[in-house]
Order: C-alpha cells, then structure tokens, then sequence
C-alpha cells in the first residue's frame, strides 16, 4: 500500500509502523510528515491520523526452550542431553521490557489494522520483527496484514520511495525462515554442545563449564593454532648482506638478492635476499668489497589511493592499531558518538560504502566540516568543496555494497564536547571520511639495481610527489616512507649517472634469525574473523562466506570479550594468548571426533544452506533436521566416549614427582607420576588439571610441585557455581602414603578459630601494632597484633590486624615486616604477581590509615605518564582504583591520566560514565552497608568483604562461613551464609 493509498483509507484503520531503532523511527517521521502530515510524539511512539511510528532497540524478544526442557545447570548430564524442543518459546529481554510491553500494547490497538516491519533490510532485521509479531499474538497470531518497508538509504526521498514500494509478507517469508534457523540452530549447537562438553569433562566431580559456540570455538580455534605454530617453531639462522656504493652525488645503500630466485611453496622462510650460511654470505662480501658495479635503473610514477570508508571490524582494527582499544571499547565509544552525540552514523555495520543518493548528503557533511570551527579538519573539508573532490564514484556510492547499514562517517551534526576517547574516534572517521574523496598519493618509484662482477645489489626509491589523501595525516614527505633505512624499501635517491660506475664502499653480512608468527592481537583477529572464510577449500562454502565471515560486526567484540571472561584466552598488553582450558577444548574436540565446531567450514556450510533458503531452494524443515542430527551426533561422540584419555600432545614436566622423584607427565584430566623411567605406572601421586573448574598453566604446575604451594589464585567455582580465591598446597597423606592436592583457606587453627590460647612467650615482637599499639608477632601465615587472637593476657581478641606473610606471591620478610611497622612503609619489594596480568609487579607495602589496612605504593615513574584515552574518573571510579589496589585483590595497578583541568572539573561536577561501564545500582539494603551509588560487581563483592573483615564477621570455627549482623541480615536474608554464596546474593540486590 503507498503512502497516498494508506491516507486514503485511514479511517479503516492506521498503519503501525516498527522500526528497529529510535532514530530510524524519528527519520521515518520526518520523511512522511510533508506527504502523511503532522505527527503527534508520545513516550514511546510518534502518531497522526494514517500512521503509529514506534521501534524495538535491537532485540526485545529471545528464544528459550519450553520449561520442561530448559535443564538447570545443577542437573547438567548426559541422561538430560540432548535437549532438541519440539518449538521455541518466546521471553522478552530483560532490559527492554518496558520499551516491548509499549509496541505490544500498539500492535494490539483495535483501530491499528495492519502492520509494517521497518526493521533494518537483513536477516536480523527480519528476526526483531518476526518474533515481536509473534510474542504479540500469543497463543494464536496477531492476524493483522504485514508489509516490509526495506531501506538501504535514509534519506527522506529513499524513504517515501520504500513506502510506495513495500514488499508483502509472502515475498520475506523465505528471509524469515533462514533468520528462524539460523538463531535456532545456534541455540542448539551451543546449548547442547556446551553441556555435552562440560558434563564429560566434569565426569571426575566438580563442575568444569565448558562453553562452546559455532562462532566462538572457531574463533578460539584460529588463536589456538597459531599458539600452537609459535610454540612448535624453530628458528633458524640465515643472512643478509647489506653494501653502500658510492657514486659522484653521494652515497647510497643496497642488499644483495638472487634475480633466479623462484618462491618455495614448502618453505615461505626462504626469499630472493637470504643465504643461510655464514660461509656463502661471507663470501659474497668478500667478492664485492672494493669492486666497481654497473648500475641500471627503471623509475615509474605509482599512485595510492585511499583506504575506503570504516565499517565496525575496519575501525575496531584501526583503533586497536593506533589507541590499543579493545573492539569492545571502540564500539562502546562508537555508540556513544552515534547514541548520545549524534555526531556518527549508526556503527553495528558491514559495509563500507554509501547509499548512490548519498551524494548532496555528502557536501552537507563536508560544509558542516568546514565551518565547525575544528582546525584539524575544517582547512581539508573547505579544500575538497573548493576543488569539487565530492562526485559520483562507485568505490565510495555503491547500492550493491550496501547491506542493513551504509559505512560509518560523520553525520551532519558537529559534536560537542567529546572526551578524550571520543575525540580520537571520531577524528579517525572524519579523516578517513574526508580521505576517500581526496585524490590519489602520487609517487614516483626508481629500482636501482648494481651489479657488481655477477653479485645484484637492490635499491628502491619512493618520493612522494603530490600528497594527496595523505595531506589529511600530515604524511607530505619522503621519509614518511617506513623503512626507508634498510636500502630495500623506499627512500630518496641520490643521482647516478648514465654509463657511471660506482665504488662498493661498504659491504657487510647481517646475521639474522627467522621468527614465528606473531601472537593475535585484538586488530588482527578481528581480520581473522572477518576473512575466516578464505581459509575454506570448498568453493561454494567459501562463496557463501565471502560476505559474512566469523559473527558480524556488532558481535564480534562480545565473542572476543566471551573467551576473555570464560578464561580461554588472556589479554597481555595488546596480544591475546589463549590458556590450558582453551588447549585442553580443542584436544578434546579433535579426540572426540567433533572438529566441525572448531572449524569455519560450519559457519560456511550454513550460511550456504540458510542463502538457499532464502532463495527458496531449501525448507525450513529441513535445515533444522540437519542441525537437530548433528546435535546428536556431537553428544552421542561424548556420551560414548569409554577411554581413560583423549589423545593429544601432552606435556612432560620438568618437576619431579613429590612422592618419588619420578617423571610427571600429562594427560587430558590429569598429571600423574609415571615412575623413573617415565613409561610405567608410577608411585600412584597425581592430581587433577581443574580442581574446583580453574584450569592449571604448565608453568604453574612447575611452580607447583617446586614449591609444593602456590596462590593465591582466582577463578575457581565451587559446586554450587560460586567463584571463589584460594591458595593450594600438594600435602602428604598419612593415610594414603602419598602426597595429594588441597585448597588452603589459609586458616590459623592454633588461633581464634579453635579458641586455643596462643603463646608468644618465645618470640621477639617485630614492632607496635598501627592499630592499637600491641606487639605484632608471627603467627600461622600471618604477621598478627598479640590482642588480636586468643592469649593468657587476654582471652577474648580486641584488635583485627593481620597482614599475610606471603602477598601475591611475594615472600614479606621479617625485616621488611619490622620496617613497615616502624616507618609506615617497606623497601620496593619487585616479586609480586599481577592475578590479572600474572607479570611481576614492584611496589612497597605501606600502611594506609584511612583505608586501615596494608595497601600498595609504587615508584615515582622514570617516565612522564603517557596520555591515556581514559576519561576522568567520577568519584565512585576513583574509590574503586583506590580499593583496587590492596593486598589480594585482582586488580593490582591503576592510573589515572588526566589533564589538571580536567581533574578540577571532574571534582566539582563529576562525570557519568557511559552506560555500559556505570555499573549496577544496589538495593536499599546492600546500600546500608557499601554506599548507594553505581558500582561493578566486583567492587560490591571487595566492598563486602572489606565490611565483613572489619566487623569480624567469619565464622571463629568455620572461616568459610559468614555470620551476618543487623545490616547483612537484610541482604542475606539468613543469619549465617558460605563465602561461594555471595556472588549469587549479590547480583539479586543488583538493578
């Protein structure tokens, strides 16, 4: 129906119109009201006599198994498994509530006769629709008449075009369908998949979580591997030989390279300038030294274009690359800048190219540019307008290339005041934005070749000529050029002259060695994801790949984050290393025989059936009885599964075994003792990879039958699912003769727990007490204040300081002990051991009157503090890094890098952080005891235990027990809970 045939009929009811998001919905608006009329706004929808404008915000509804097949994670076991439901039942999301029961409420209206979906043109955009239709209905179906509106450009005439051409019901079916299967099929496989594994893995007791995902287990898989490749390298030597030659202008550099040097496809180390002898490199050198050559050269002008416009994966690399942003945090800063700012179109995109009536849009946006007053950009956005750089061109206006969303560039509003992060990010999409109108980089590229007796010699030139796009970076000279030292690359060239000889100077060999491939880094396994399909052989899964690769933009960065949390892989600085737990999933997928989720080919295969079904080669039906018989295979595989071990390469420890001096060896689920020779049976000692669900490194298992103690370390879960820290001990067993694994809670039973009196009748007190001025002696593994346990003196405890003798790994010395009580402070101790980061740390321990407590204090830096994009932090912020820094929390550093400004303006008017990292409001109970303002999870649980440590709150018999007072009670809602229950209790008073 067209917009005049919908005003025409009105009165037999109003069109409902869904957009996907709230601007989508406010630009529909403006593009109807010069032909619909006027539009009344309400709270959650824009209305006049023919139309009702509303919209989701993404996802309002998600698909659940029906109760009696949603299995709990207590129950998680095979005999559960696998869970194939005969229909998906719909659940709203829960942060969207209110905005669902809003369009429900509209779709159901009696005077709203028919609907019309304006969600994004693309599977998702099909899928927000189709299951708001149907959580609408109910029971029986909505029956109400649906149009599409498909829209590849925004602008308003684009958008009364879509109207006068929407498509019917029927013609989407088959796009529903493949969005349908597609978010059901990977229910299945992830659901199923991931219990199978995690039952088979915590067949030995326990509850070892095991996530798998057809977009994360790949991705882990691609990281994986080249762990794999960098830890099975070898490096090799070879050389270079590098020579100067002299010629009557000057002086110039240049290597050696064979010109019959042909590619080895069965050794890519092997290139045109190597050797890989010190004899043949030496004797190259030695040939040449003093020798005149020929020279002969080839200049020819070459012209670099600019980089095309950002999509999300483009820009999350980029600011990787240039800021070290995580794709979590660009895209955080992307939505902010496109939510909050208005400043940038909307970010969640694939494509990188513009609507073809994007042209008159573009010069509006390049006229803004040139009058907003920003000097870094502005003189460039007024050169391309006085140059007519803005025209038609399909590289950049191309409808073909555009999917659900056009490239991400500015919009025609210039931002207001940006942090310094925002600042950054939108700078790099204006320039590229600005870029890819300007012309081309001109340079003119001389290969100069000198031979000397019958040795090559290469040397290239590159100077830049006119610069340009590259103009906008400020790149507009010749040792711009990277790399332009080592003679091979590009530099400017002195003149040699025709028929000249020149002199070899200088000639050395540059001894080298090859190097593995580099670890991923967050930019470059963005790439990985988004090329994962050219790693597949077969032709048609490739095809059907070539657009969608490894998740989509707007998921990537939470795939990433997902194996970061789930402790698969850890971020060091701006590399990502997977872990033993993500080693151990794929020995386990390759030994049970169910690769195919750890490869893109399924990602492939998919796609290639689900683009079948949208053509309408392919049933629906179909398609889910090929995932529902793959789900059963991939759990019959475990459930079957009847060997000791899955074979893998295992490890073969360095540390002997604590029991015997035997050799300790590796397999799937344990280290065992194999006895001297390391083929037999052993003593019997051994214990499991992942005790309590926290997967050992080989390093710390080292360490750990070293010093037959380690910790203490984090990410261990309880039975009931509870994460808790713990320091563990390898102990001999009288009983069993042979020494076995604990965890130590670092209990003192000689102390206040058994109410024994304690004698420190023969120690020497290692100073006064800073809390209540008593003797501080040793005591189990702490240093404690005399008043604070048990004595003759003074039977009931009246002081609480204790301060461990080991903290993070770093042994506290009596004598450094003795220093802090004297002076305040210790010497800078340098064996600390980052839980985060696990990298050794210095700090001194002080202690912190006001905290009253131990903290850490580090050295003044060398260097001054580098800028960070981090803004200022609220006073909320600022508590937390402080809290941070104690003695056995997590987190062990922190900065701050503002400018003083912007520091006095942080304190009297403090900032609100974005959405995403404010943190969660507690209840009016919990804000009894830790404060009312917004706050990580973390910190609540940090902030517990400082409150229930300085009110003494542990159990005297059992420390792993929490006795509440008045203000707990109300949050535990019981008077007495187990350490593993807090996390659980927390999140209920969270909102």
């Amino acid at each position: 129906m067209t917009i005049a045939e919908n005003t025409k009929t009105a009165v037999a009811g109003k069109t409902l119109v869904i957009a996907e998001k709230p601007s989508v919905a406010q630009d529909i608006v403006r593009a109807l009201t010069p032909v619909a009329g006027k539009f009344e706004k309400h709270d959650e929808h824009f209305e006049n006599d023919s139309y009702v404008v509303s919209s989701a915000v993404g996802h309002l509804v998600e698909i659940q198994a029906p109760e009696a097949y949603d299995v709990k994670r207590g129950k998680w076991s095979f005999a559960h498994l696998p869970v194939i439901p005969p229909h998906f039942e719909l659940k709203p999301v829960d942060k969207t509530k209110t905005r669902l029961n809003a369009v429900v409420k509209l779709a159901k209206r009696k005077d709203v006769g028919q609907l019309i979906n304006a969600c994004d043109a693309g599977r998702e955009g099909e899928l927000i629709f189709r299951l708001i239709e149907q959580y609408a209905g109910g029971a029986k179906p909505l029956g109400k008449p649906v149009s599409r509106l498909w829209l590849q450009s925004m602008t308003p005439q684009a958008i009364r075009d879509g109207f006068n051409a929407l498509r019917s019901d029927k013609q989407m079916q088959p796009l529903a369908d493949a969005a349908r299967c597609r978010s059901e099929a990977d229910w299945l496989v992830g659901i199923n998949g991931t219990r199978a594994m995690t039952a088979f893995n915590s067949r030995d007791g326990g509850f070892f979580l095991t996530t798998v995902g057809r977009v994360q287990t790949p991705t882990l898989s691609v990281v994986v591997e080249r762990e794999e490749l960098i830890r099975g390298f070898v490096s090799r030597d070879y050389w270079e030989i590098h020579a100067s030659f002299a010629a009557q202008a000057g002086d110039y550099p240049a290597k050696w390279f064979n010109p019959t040097w042909k590619k080895d496809a069965d050794d890519v180390e092997k290139k045109a300038d190597r050797v890989w002898s010190q004899q043949e490199a030496q004797a190259i050198a030695d040939a040449v030294r003093g020798q005149h050559a020929t020279v002969t050269e080839e200049s020819k002008p070459t012209t670099q274009a600019s980089p095309l416009l950002f999509d999300l994966t483009s820009l999350q690399r980029e600011a990787n690359g240039k800021f070290g942003f995580s794709a979590k945090t660009t895209l955080s800063i992307a939505q902010s800048l496109y939510e909050r700012h208005k400043a940038l179109t909307y970010p969640r995109t694939d494509s990188r190219a513009l609507p073809e009536d994007y042209v008159p849009v573009v010069k509006q946006t390049f006229e803004m540019l040139a009058n907003s007053g920003m000097r870094h950009l502005a003189p460039h956005a007024l050169t391309a307008l006085n140059n007519n750089y803005i025209r038609p061109s399909k590289r950049i206006f191309d409808n073909s290339k555009v999917s659900d969303h056009f490239a991400i560039i500015p919009t025609l509003q210039a931002p207001g005041e940006l942090s310094e992060a925002e600042q950054k990010l939108y700078d790099l999409v204006v320039k590229r934005f600005l870029a890819v109108f300007f012309p081309s980089a001109e340079y003119q590229v001389t290969t100069r070749i000198s031979k000397a007796l019958e040795y090559h010699f290469k040397t290239e030139g590159k100077v830049l000529v006119k610069p340009g796009w590259l103009a906008i970076y400020g790149k507009e000279a010749a040792d711009e050029v990277a790399d332009a030292k080592d003679g091979d690359k590009g530099q400017s060239l002195v003149p040699v002259a025709p028929g000249e000889k020149v002199k070899t100077e200088s000639v050395d060999p540059k001894g080298l060695k090859t190097r593995p491939p580099a670890r991923y880094s967050e930019a470059t396994l963005l790439g990985a994801m988004e090329g994962a399909g050219k790693t597949v052989e077969d032709d048609e899964l490739r095809e059907a790949m070539q657009e969608k690769g490894l998740g989509t933009p707007a998921t990537r960065a939470s795939i990433i984050e997902g194996l970061i949390s789930e402790k698969y892989m850890l971020r060091e600085g701006r590399e990502l290393i997977p872990t033993a737990k993500a080693f151990q999933l794929m020995t386990l997928l390759r030994g049970l025989g169910v690769e195919e989720l750890s490869k893109a080919e399924l990602t492939g295969e998919w796609e290639y059936k689900l683009s079948q079904m949208e053509q309408g080669k392919l049933s629906r039906a179909a398609f889910m009885a090929e995932i529902a018989a793959m789900t059963e295979h991939i759990v019959k595989k475990a459930k079957e599964y009847d060997r000791d071990t899955v074979p893998g390469n295992y490890a073969t420890l360095s540390s002997p075994c604590p029991n015997c001096g035997g050799v300790v060896k590796e397999n799937y689920r344990r280290y065992a003792c194999t006895g001297a020779d390391g083929q037999g049976e052993g003593c019997g000692f051994s214990f499991g990879k992942t005790p309590a669900g926290r997967t050992f490194e080989l390093a710390e298992v080292e360490q750990f039958l070293r010093d037959k103690k380690i910790g203490p370390l984090d990410g261990f879960r309880s039975k009931a699912g509870w994460p808790f820290t713990a320091e563990m001990v390898i102990k001999f067993d009288e009983e069993a003769k042979n020494y076995k694994l604990e965890f130590d809670f670092g209990d003192d039973k000689k102390g206040e727990e058994t109410g024994e009196l304690v004698d420190f009748g023969e120690q020497v007190s290692l100073g006064a007490c800073p809390k209540c001025g008593a003797a501080v002696f040793e005591h189990g593994k702490n240093y404690v204040c005399e008043k604070s346990v048990p004595t003759d003196a003074q039977p009931t405890p009246s002081c609480d300081f204790k301060t461990g003798q080991i903290i993070l790994q770093q042994p506290i010395e009596r004598e450094q002990m003795g220093k802090l009580l004297s002076t305040g402070k210790t010497d800078l101790l340098d064996k600390f051991v980052s839980m985060r980061t696990r990298r050794n740390f210095k700090a001194m321990l002080v202690w912190d009157a006001t905290a009253d407590k131990v903290n850490f204090e580090f050295a003044p830096s060398k260097f001054p503090p580098r800028k960070t994009a981090s803004a200022p932090l609220t006073r909320t912020a600022a508590a937390s890094k402080k809290a941070a820094a104690s003695p056995g929390d997590k987190r062990t550093t922190g900065t701050k890098a503002t400018k003083p400004a912007a520091k006095k303006t942080a304190a009297k008017t403090p900032r609100k952080a974005p959405a995403a990292g404010a943190g969660s409001t507690p209840s009016a109970a919990l804000a009894a005891v830790i404060g009312a303002e917004p706050i990580a999870r973390a910190q609540v649980i940090k902030k517990l235990w400082d409150y229930i440590k300085a009110n003494n709150l542990q159990d005297a018999t059992n420390k792993r027990a929490i006795n509440a007072d008045a203000k707990l009670l109300a949050v535990f809602g019981q008077p007495q809970v187990s350490m593993f229950e807090l996390a659980g209790i927390v999140g209920k008073h969270l909102g």
